[in-house]
């Protein structure tokens, strides 16, 4: 029996998924066939389906993508000594993802996908609540080093806060002039006065 090679497996993987997110973001989920997929990637059918047996695994393996990403930067914000600062640059991150064409598109395909498929909408509804989850832990942690006001509700703001990023990517769509790397000083002024202790 032939052993498989990890890191070519995770290479073929990568070009894969790399190949479906040029795709789901130039035609959508519903728009994008295997087939192009496979052109997109330069493999056959066949292996592709050795990788990913249906176009809604590949859909489900972005997603978790997705959340273990999320996962890593907000532990590697957890250790920061300035929380406050930690979550606003935690946010010129979401504009900077806003702004490139291929990651708004995909990110707006994966939400309207969760509203057609359970599964995917299962696998969104989770990656949402560990976002979710992890803001509020660190606006938790930011409040008790006092570097925001200690009476904000963690979980009612990390609530908005996941609001205000998915308005981020729906205002991309729907309005050509709104330019996410122009708003940062917009935002963090918003955060701040909203977090900030106050008197």
């Amino acid at each position: 029996m032939r052993k498989v090679d990890p890191e070519k497996h995770a290479a073929k993987r990568r070009l894969i998924l790399d190949a479906a997110i040029t795709c789901f973001a130039r035609k959508g989920f519903h728009g994008t066939s295997t087939a192009e997929i496979c052109a997109e990637a330069g493999m056959s059918p066949g292996n592709l389906f050795h990788y990913f047996p249906t176009k809604h695994t590949i859909i489900a393996a972005i997603v978790e993508e997705e959340r273990q990403e999320t996962a890593e930067i907000f532990r590697k914000l957890g250790e920061a000594e300035d929380l406050f600062a930690a979550l606003l640059g935690f946010m010129d991150t979401v504009l900077e993802l806003a702004g490139d064409p291929t990651y708004s598109s995909l990110a707006l395909e994966i939400a309207a996908e969760a509203m057609r498929d359970e599964r995917i909408g299962t696998l969104a509804a989770a990656n949402d609540a560990e976002l979710q989850g992890a803001l509020a832990a660190l606006l938790r942690g930011a409040a008790s080093l006092n570097q925001i006001d200690r009476t904000v509700d963690a979980d009612g703001a990390a609530r908005w806060i996941a609001a205000i990023i998915d308005g981020i990517f729906s205002r991309v769509a729907i309005d050509p002039g709104f330019k996410p790397k122009h708003e940062g000083t917009m935002l963090r002024l918003l955060l701040t006065r909203f977090l900030r202790p106050q008197g």
